[in-house]
This record gives C-alpha cells, sequence and structure tokens, in this order.
C-alpha cells in the first residue's frame, strides 16, 4: 500500500510540475519550419532579417540564391527568416520550400505570427530587426549579400 501511494504522489509531482512549467513559460511569438517556436526577446542582442516572398514574384524568386548564401555565411550572426506573403498554410510552405531550395527558416502561418511589423504593400520587402530591437524598413527590391551585409552591419 505504501509503495502504491509514493509512486502515484511522485507521477502526481512530476504532472504537476509539468503543467506548472508550462503554463509559466511565455508562448512563442512565431514559429519557423526548422527551429520551432521564436520570441523576440531571445533574439535581442543580434540582427534579424526578415524577408518577405511569394511564389509569384519574380524578384523575389531571383533573390533566393542569395538570401540562401547569407543564411550560409552569417547564419550563426544574424538569423535570416522568410515570410509567405500569401499567408500559405504549414503545408503549402513546406511544399513551396522545396519546390524552390529554400534553405533558410520560414515563419509558419499556424500558429498566427506575432511580428513587429506590418506585411509590407509590395514584394520583394524586407525588414531588418536591430539588437536593440528597431525596426528598420522595408527595404524594398531584391536584396543581395552585400547589401544585408551594409544594413547589419557585417561590412
Amino acid at each position: 500500500m505504501q509503495c502504491r501511494f509514493v509512486r502515484g504522489f511522485r507521477i502526481w509531482i512530476t504532472a504537476a510540475t509539468c503543467l506548472w512549467l508550462m503554463g509559466c513559460s511565455p508562448a512563442a511569438d512565431f514559429h519557423t519550419d526548422t527551429v520551432g517556436p521564436q520570441q523576440w526577446d531571445q533574439l535581442e542582442g543580434r540582427y534579424v532579417v526578415v524577408n518577405y516572398f511569394a511564389e509569384w514574384c519574380a524578384p523575389c524568386l531571383r533573390e533566393l540564391p542569395e538570401l540562401n548564401e547569407f543564411h550560409h555565411q552569417y547564419g550563426d550572426s544574424v538569423r535570416l527568416f522568410g515570410v509567405s506573403f500569401d499567408g500559405l498554410n504549414n503545408e503549402a510552405l513546406a511544399t513551396l520550400r522545396t519546390e524552390q531550395g529554400i534553405e533558410f527558416p520560414l515563419i509558419q502561418n499556424e500558429p498566427f505570427p506575432n511580428l513587429p511589423f506590418a506585411q509590407p504593400q509590395m514584394l520583394p520587402a524586407t525588414y531588418i530587426v536591430t539588437p536593440a530591437g528597431e525596426v528598420k524598413g522595408p527595404l524594398l527590391g531584391e536584396q543581395t549579400i552585400d547589401s544585408l551585409k551594409r544594413v547589419t552591419e557585417l561590412d
């Protein structure tokens, strides 16, 4: 009898602790398809680049290789995220990633992301969030490795 009580009590304590920890952790501001939930305050202290694109936007597709290369070269210093202008569901976004060869994390639309700027009116559009949390942009037009290095002070 005593062993059953102790085992049951341990299970209850473990479950209660998990629920308490989940309830106290802040909600994610957005989710990505490769790195999971993200919070803006966890990204403070580094540059964040957020690029809006669409599969029907020729300049957006032309800049993807530059964005991929920027991500590979500077991903340890600057976080790069892509956002579908069309608000694709997560399944369609995964298909687009494969079809277009996108190699950097994409912000998912399910659940709806909390971004510190409005959706742009033109494409391609890129926002820069500074290490202090200041939002710059949108930078309109195709971005290159060099243009992104300049605005993220990597030059």
